[in-house]
């Protein structure tokens, strides 16, 4: 089996051609190679100290283009192309990759090796489970192209995610994938029915030229099921081996090779037994697991397809009286666009002409069509359902609110779980325990009985490959990512469901996100100025604040103060007119306007200028529908519910009163919150924060695991594992039952994988288990873990909590 693989290319493993002989040298000796293209790909790799990648990958690295087709990267070098395609990470730019022709954690290690050496690279990481890859670059130093062509001369085929029909790449994979298996299964059925035939006849007695028959038929039918649906196992073991590493796939080839090989041997020979319908069965089986865990990986990557072919290919842009079909790609922040009925919105932009309903429903998982009249905001991928509306657009293309999402998913498919990781090094750990009981295995049996010394070691090879540890995490987490997409909750970090399974402590930010953040002023006590300049010079100085208070002084007209500074948690300083001023908290303004006076209550939004106090603005918010749900629901899980904010104590008790929370603390700054929830976890608490404003970006980052509303700061999103697209609290609890159902079902899978082998092992090893029955336990046990698993992908609906009359939460109470 192995003078195929011995006789073929060093870097991709094809045949090699009688002329002309090309060679290489790596590690100081001549390896061959079947073309100029795979030639230049171990050139590269070899001369940028990479040589490691040929001894540590598991398959053969696929063919490069040898040329002759023209640069098909060149495009990607002009600005109107790849300027869409391309997010934003502080300065650098990023990319998101789906690889074509990634086989082994080897063949991401070079991608991401040999890309990062390169100039201009910030970083490059690569996730096999998923087949992508996501590279941040800068610019200036290096192009889109420049990047894609390093990594095709390696011979892999990148595809931008945006720019690609990569649902055209699953689907060829799949294809291969069912043609291997549609060969192993016919192949199967055949030799399975000669197989019965040749079991009676061995109990009723059966004519020997009959059976001798049966068995070459057997032998036939065997042999390119072996050959072409059994080739992918032999090229990664071969690979393996070459590499000096050890993976899954060499006990495969091992068992499967050793037992067509003694088959055919004793077909030939008359005489002995046969296991082809062992072999054939192997094969088919496995090729099964791998099948399904194809689909699972493939579904990893199908909510974030379905969101990019929500965006139409072409608009209806307005210009005067006319429109015209233009590419959506050509739209521009600022065009006014025509959406008829049943077209989605192609980019984000404000309602400007009409009424109609959207259907957000695959964005933020919102199953109602939501009502937009003149002037609300429209994402793009919303569909319009009801009339033909005019917009005018904010935002396109990379800078969409769908293309963020799309950003957050797929930077969760390039990173793999911590205990992934772990259940690999494990299952790399378990392959070379088992050859060597396989070795003693067939020693002992040499001794004993040496008839059955080859069935044995057969089966101890066969039934125990660690397929399922392997599978045991990435399709559990796989599920349960896609599962909470659907509800409208993203998972951006791939430990963040293990985090959240754990938390035990809940730390609520209060305004906007257990209340609405819709402040509306309540009442306002000028001291020493008019109540409409005292709310002017307000409304000037929050004209530079996104905090959801600003809101509040939205409505009043007013001019921007200049020279303005922000202080989070504290409030804003600038000047309007000849003056400055500061609105913010009592503490703030007193550092400008000096003691405050009696008749201003510490409680509120208080105004001052250098010139003393000036006003004291009393504010109301509700708090979120369904709040007071989602507490109880969090503390019937076992979380004990707290809230830590910037505003005022009364404010902060009542809505904790409100909410039925005992445990709150008010006028916190940004570093106050941190130090509270570093002694939280000092404590032993595993803490949920939950924020909206850029004042909550340090504690989400900083906490065990945290959750972001969609309607909130793109900072606080950023620093973020978990973001409710809806801006809701309400898929909250569904989310930590969630993660537990994961966690749990990692652990049944990792429990059944080692109780499996732990039992199947000695089984094998005594002689009780043949080796059919051990295809059949290890394929069974495969097959099981995946199922289990997509168990998450059945999900019931996420409960909407409360809807019940709004409560109304006072914002300041009377001095």
């Amino acid at each position: 089996m192995n003078a195929p693989a011995a006789a073929g290319c060093f870097h991709c493993g094809e045949p090699l051609p009688e002329q002309p002989r090309l060679a290489i040298q790596v590690d100081g000796r001549e390896q061959l190679v079947c073309c100029l293209g795979c030639r230049a790909a171990a050139e590269l790799i070899e001369g940028a100290g990479l040589g490691d990648y040929y001894r540590f990958r598991t398959a053969a690295a696929p063919r490069p283009d040898a040329g002759g087709g023209g640069d098909v990267w060149a495009t990607y070098d002009r600005p109107e192309v790849c300027g869409p395609l391309l997010g934003r990470d502080g300065e650098a730019a990023v990319v998101n990759l789906l690889i074509e022709g990634l086989r082994c954690s080897a063949c991401s290690w070079l991608i991401g090796e040999s890309v990062g050496r390169q100039a201009g690279i910030v970083r490059a990481s690569v996730n096999p489970a998923t087949a992508r890859a996501q590279v941040a670059f800068d610019t200036e130093r290096i192009g889109l192209a420049a990047v894609l062509r390093s990594i095709a001369a390696l011979g892999y085929r990148p595809h931008v995610l945006g720019a690609t029909d990569t649902l055209a790449v699953a689907t060829r994979e799949r294809r291969g994938a069912l043609k291997r298996l549609a060969v192993a299964g016919f192949g199967m059925m055949q030799v399975m029915m000669i197989a019965t035939a040749l079991y009676i006849g061995a109990i009723d007695g059966m004519d020997p030229v009959i059976r001798e028959y049966l068995r070459i038929i057997s032998l036939v039918v065997t042999a390119p099921v072996l050959v072409y649906a059994g080739r992918p196992f032999f090229a990664g073991a071969w690979a393996a081996l070459r590499a000096r590493h050890v993976g899954m796939d060499v006990p495969v080839a091992i068992g499967i090779g050793l037992a067509f090989g003694a088959s055919a041997w004793n077909t030939l020979a008359h005489a002995g037994d046969v296991y082809f319908d062992s072999v054939v069965m192997f094969i088919f089986l496995l090729l099964l697991g791998r099948y399904v865990e194809m689909l699972a990986r493939h579904r990893a990557g199908s909510t974030a397809e379905a969101l990019l072919h929500l965006v139409p290919a072409t608009a209806l842009r307005v210009a005067g009286a006319r429109s015209e079909r233009v590419p959506v790609a050509t739209l521009s922040a600022g065009d006014r666009v025509l959406v008829p009925v049943g077209e989605c919105f192609p980019a984000d932009g404000v309602v400007v002409g009409g009424s109609t309903e959207a259907d957000e429903a695959l964005l933020t998982g919102e199953s109602l069509a939501v009502t937009k009249g003149e002037g609300a905001a429209v994402i793009a991928g919303a569909l319009n359902c009801a009339a033909p509306v005019e917009v005018r657009l904010t935002a396109v293309g990379q800078s969409t609110v769908l293309a963020g999402i799309v950003r957050l998913l797929e930077r969760a498919q390039t990173e793999r779980p911590r205990i992934a990781r772990l259940a690999d090094r494990a299952a790399a750990w378990f392959v070379t325990r088992v050859l060597v009981g396989a070795a003693l295995v067939a020693a002992l049996w040499l001794l004993i009985d040496p008839s059955r010394a080859f069935e044995a070691t057969l089966a101890v090879l066969v039934v125990t490959c660690p397929c399922a540890l392997s599978l045991a995490t990435p399709t559990a987490i796989t599920a349960a990512t896609a599962t909470l997409a659907r509800a409208g909750l993203l998972v951006t970090r791939p430990d963040a469901l293990e985090e959240l399974a754990r938390a035990d402590t809940v730390l609520f930010d209060k305004t906007g996100t257990l209340s609405l953040g819709r402040p509306r002023l309540e009442r306002v006590t000028a001291c020493g100025i008019g109540r409409e300049d005292a709310l002017k010079i307000a409304a000037a100085l929050e004209r530079s604040s996104a905090h959801p208070l600003a809101q509040a002084f939205a409505a009043i007209a007013a001019a921007p103060a200049v020279e303005v500074a922000v202080e989070p948690g504290c409030g804003i300083e600038g000047r309007v007119g000849a003056e400055r001023y500061r609105i913010g908290t009592a503490a703030y303004v007193a550092a400008l306007a000096g003691p405050r006076p009696a008749t201003l209550g510490e409680a509120g939004v208080h105004l001052g200028a250098a010139a003393g106090w000036l006003a004291r603005f009393e504010l109301g918010d509700e708090l979120r529908p369904g709040a007071a749900e989602v507490v109880r629901e969090l503390e019937s899980l076992g979380l004990t519910a707290s809230i830590a904010s910037g505003d005022h104590a009364e404010a902060v008790g009542a809505a904790a009163s409100a909410l039925g929370i005992g445990r709150w603390q008010a006028r916190l700054l940004p570093a106050d919150k941190l130090a509270l929830l570093e002694r939280l976890r000092a404590g032993g608490a595993r803490v949920l924060a939950v924020g909206d404003g850029i004042n909550d970006a340090p504690t989400l980052r900083a906490a065990s695991v945290s959750l972001a509303l969609g309607t909130g700061s793109a900072l606080a999103q950023a620093s973020a594992d978990l973001v409710a697209l809806r801006g809701e609290l309400t898929t909250l609890p569904f989310a930590v039952r969630t993660a537990r159902r994961t966690t749990a079902i990692i652990r049944q899978n990792l429990i059944w994988s080692a109780a499996y082998n732990l039992v199947a092992l000695p089984v094998a090893a005594l002689g009780w288990v043949p080796p059919w029955l051990a295809a059949v336990g290890m394929s069974a046990s495969s097959l099981l873990v995946v199922l289990n698993a997509l168990r998450l992908a059945r999900r019931p609906s996420p409960q909407r909590g409360d809807r019940g009359r709004p409560l109304l939460v006072r914002e300041a109470a009377a001095a």
